[in-house]
């Protein structure tokens, strides 16, 4: 049988990191800010997409793992750490 969530029941472990850079950028960005960030970059994305991801209940593919990682300068090791 596969694992496809966190023992937390989250489907991802990056959500909490996104929320957090995202709440600590430069200049504190809302969800549709950075949805609408990513997007010049190549992540078709909207608000709702991001609220999901940092409340763990949707999947993050590595493509945008990648572009995320990106913007915010991180590695995708750190995104999906777990300390």
């Amino acid at each position: 049988m596969y694992i496809t969530r966190g023992e937390n029941g989250r489907n991802n472990v990056c959500g909490a990191k996104i929320s957090l850079l995202r709440r600590d950028y430069p200049i504190k960005l809302s969800q549709r800010a950075l949805a609408d960030k990513l997007q010049l970059e190549g992540f078709d994305c909207n608000k709702n997409i991001i609220q999901r991801i940092e409340s763990g209940k949707r999947f993050v593919t590595d493509i945008e793992l990648r572009i995320i990682a990106k913007f915010f300068n991180v590695s995708c090791d750190y995104l999906i750490s777990e300390d």
